[in-house]
């Protein structure tokens, strides 16, 4: 069982909506290529909210996971991209989803899940923050904790950026979010001491680092493995690309791939990402070259 925790919301593009939220994109993702998921989050009682429940429900997530809110509207993004399709996020506050509560009943089962994932922008807030990290405390030891940093100034708490490389075992993160990781935690300005200053200060035992158009590498005590980028014939947005990347990255590690396949499907299935609109596909058919992966090799490492 993989338990996800976070955002569902409404991107607001210019010309259309898209339901998304990088937990959402991963679970959805992992849902569909087969894996048990649980995704824990909450939106308004609204019109946008019900939308939400009604596709949840229809793609096969259990709807008592989805914590309805009578006091706080569903969450909203608005996105603007530019000419190459890259987005910029406006990201509105005091939503649904920042009060998700961690606490009720029913979550006590999650505890034994075989991962756990978790971003930062959930813990934007002070009492979000205490609700996830009092939960990762709480999990089996045995759960691997994936953290995707996420982080979109101005919602970002230094809190829960410290507190979640703490409990990250996984993580990714991207170039500027590194960057950033650096200048909060006076990390080393070398790039070659970084990646070892990072899982050793905060006890993380593999991190991926996504690098754009220059691929991505991922790091763990067998030492870096490199992955380039997969070009994308036909570049309609790159929203959503490193949730996809996420997701493949996580059904690898549950399957225990090796990590050069894990991180070259992670990038072929991002670049095929950056050819829909929005960060998850209509057709359930995009999954069939990826929906392998449960048949794969189990002990390649």
């Amino acid at each position: 069982m993989i338990v996800v925790i976070g955002e569902i919301l409404i991107d607001m593009f210019q010309d259309y909506e898209r339901i998304g939220g990088a937990p959402f994109n991963f679970a959805f993702h992992l849902k569909k290529l087969g894996f048990p998921v649980r995704f824990i989050t909450r939106v308004g009682d609204d019109g946008h909210g019900r939308r939400i429940i009604d596709m949840l429900g229809k793609n096969g997530f259990n709807l008592a996971d989805v914590q309805m809110d009578s006091r706080h509207a569903t969450g909203t993004v608005r996105v603007d991209l530019n000419r190459r399709g890259i987005p910029h996020f406006d990201i509105c506050a005091n939503v649904a989803y920042d009060h998700l509560d961690l606490n009720i009943a029913g979550l006590s089962d999650a505890v034994g899940a075989g991962m756990i994932y978790f971003g930062t922008l959930l813990q934007r807030t002070d009492a979000t923050c205490r609700q996830v990290q009092r939960f990762l405390a709480h999990t089996n030891r045995d759960a691997r904790r994936f953290c995707d940093i996420n982080l979109r100034p101005p919602h970002v708490n230094p809190d829960a950026l410290a507190g979640s490389l703490h409990h990250a075992d996984l993580l990714k993160v991207n170039e500027a979010e590194l960057a950033e990781i650096q200048r909060a935690f006076d990390g080393p300005a070398a790039e070659n001491d970084v990646m070892a200053w990072l899982m050793e200060t905060f006890t993380i035992g593999a991190v991926a680092l996504t690098r754009g158009s220059r691929g991505s590498v991922f790091y763990d005590p067998d030492g870096p493995v490199a992955s380039p980028t997969v070009p994308s014939p036909a570049i309609v947005d790159t929203v959503g690309a490193g949730d996809g990347y996420a997701a493949i990255l996580a059904a690898g590690c549950m399957l225990r791939m090796p990590w050069a396949e894990t991180l070259r499907q992670a990038s072929d299935f991002a670049a095929r990402i950056c050819t829909i609109a929005g960060a998850v596909p209509d057709d359930d058919a995009f999954y069939n070259d990826f929906r392998h992966l449960l048949k794969g090799e189990t002990d390649g490492r």
